[in-house]
């Protein structure tokens, strides 16, 4: 198992995630000086991913995991001031990947996607 946290509230939920599973698993951590974007309520699921930005107007689907979902937060407000329309996706857990979550994404953005 592969799991990529984007913050401090994802890293800890994703430990104990971790921590409850039999078997190798690795945990990629970032620095801590990384901004908190969820909720202290917020609850994740290994092979789970999570659209934090979308509109019905979507023209591709950006793909972030890690330090990276925090670049793609920030393409995203880029893009917004240029009014076009991205799909922010967390894709937190890597191995597994949340394949059928990312492919409905990709279908709601033009079947386009950028990964970070």
């Amino acid at each position: 198992m592969v799991l990529y946290p984007s913050d401090a509230v994802s890293t800890e939920r994703l430990v104990a995630l971790a921590a409850e599973r039999k078997g190798i698993v690795y945990i990629r951590t970032s620095r801590p000086k990384s901004p908190v974007i969820y909720a202290n309520d917020e609850s994740f699921d290994i092979g789970g991913s999570k659209t934090l930005r979308s509109s019905s107007s979507d023209k591709l689907a950006i793909v972030a995991a890690g330090i990276t979902l925090v670049e793609a937060l920030k393409a995203y407000e880029l893009l917004a001031r240029e009014s076009i329309s991205v799909r922010v996706v967390d894709a937190y857990s890597i191995k597994p990947i949340d394949a059928k979550g990312l492919l409905q994404a990709a279908s709601q953005s033009g079947n386009r996607f950028a990964c970070c």
